[in-house]
């Protein structure tokens, strides 16, 4: 059974899977290096697929705060290719269109997470997101519906 995963890399990211059934799992991005990789491992040798959100630092971010980001959004790279769980990174921009949400212009940082959380719920009534997962949920549902047998 093939497995969709989405990951919303950062501290306050997640990582959320859904299987051909339809079953929505969300996790708070682990804290450690090991931790990622012990919860990823469950996925190694899987018929998986994954889709991680291409991102780069934000304007404003101060210098160490970009490098952790950085060195986490690398260590996440580098325990999916080591686990062989072939993985696609796609810009917010282009897994956000496909949900026909707009723009985050015309938002607030805060009104914009509501707006994605919102959908994730609508797709999932059944699964209480929080707003930490709402982005990874959305992004595993994008890999779903572009790498469905």
């Amino acid at each position: 059974m093939r497995i969709y995963i989405g990951i919303d890399p950062g501290k306050a990211g997640g990582i959320a899977t859904i299987n051909e059934k339809g079953y929505l799992s969300l996790k708070k991005m682990p804290e450690t290096p090991k931790d990622l990789l012990d919860f990823l491992k469950v996925f190694e040798g899987q018929d998986c697929i994954c889709v991680m959100e291409k991102v780069g630092g934000l304007p404003g971010m101060a210098g160490s705060a970009m490098f952790n980001f950085g060195e986490g959004y690398g260590t996440l790279k580098m325990a999916l290719l080591a686990l062989k769980i072939k993985t696609e990174l796609v810009t917010p921009q282009k897994w956000q269109k496909e949900f026909q949400l707009g723009t985050t212009k015309s938002q607030s940082g805060k009104q914009w997470k509501n707006i994605l959380r919102a959908k994730a719920e609508l797709l999932y009534p059944n699964k209480k997101i929080f707003l930490w997962g709402s982005d990874a949920v959305l992004i595993a549902e994008y890999c779903r519906r572009m790498f469905s047998k």
